[in-house]
């Protein structure tokens, strides 16, 4: 796959993740299940660290690699992304504020995410591609394991980052 190619089949899944989340984040939540959503939130991020962070969004990205599947499970991630935001907007309505395309394109962590995430489901297109089209899929073998490294080292710093700026502007907290 020649380069100009590749940049338009992940441009391609950039736009297909951000199109989810914005569904996902126009998705009415009834009050009820935000504060469900939010306490298993609370409880998820207790305690939480860079390397736990890292691990999280690694074991989401990841199975996005896997041809076909993983642009299914990119999609979700990316619908389901955008109904966490909704549900904090539902409990913290200065949140609504904040358009939600602003957590993802404005913040340096969003931003390393969405590149991450982008890259393994496009991979995972151009892989089930070379299957269907019956091509020796060794081919995609060097490209492939070059991606992973990318995902990865983008989720760690993108990890250490969302780490830093928890530490430094606080955490969510329930409304009274």
């Amino acid at each position: 796959m020649t380069r100009k190619k590749r940049l338009l089949t992940f441009l391609v899944f950039l736009g297909i993740f951000t199109a989810l989340y914005s569904i996902g984040a126009e998705m009415p939540v009834n009050d009820e299940d935000a504060m469900e959503f939010l306490k298993e939130f609370q409880l998820a991020i207790e305690g939480i660290d860079a390397v736990s962070i890292f691990i999280h969004n690694a074991s989401i990205a990841l199975p996005m690699f896997i041809p076909g599947f993983g642009m299914a499970w990119g999609g979700f991630a990316g619908w389901s992304t955008g109904f966490a935001f909704s549900a904090l907007v539902t409990t913290t309505p200065a949140l609504s504020q904040i358009p939600p395309l602003a957590l993802l394109y404005g913040s340096p962590f969003g931003l390393m995410e969405l590149i991450a995430y982008s890259i393994g489901m496009s991979r995972s297109f151009i892989l089930i591609l070379s299957i269907i089209k019956k091509k020796s899929i060794k081919l995609e073998l060097t490209p492939t394991v070059i991606e992973v490294g990318i995902v990865v080292a983008l989720l760690l710093v993108g990890g250490f980052i969302e780490f830093a700026m928890i530490q430094e502007f606080g955490d969510v907290s329930l409304p009274e």
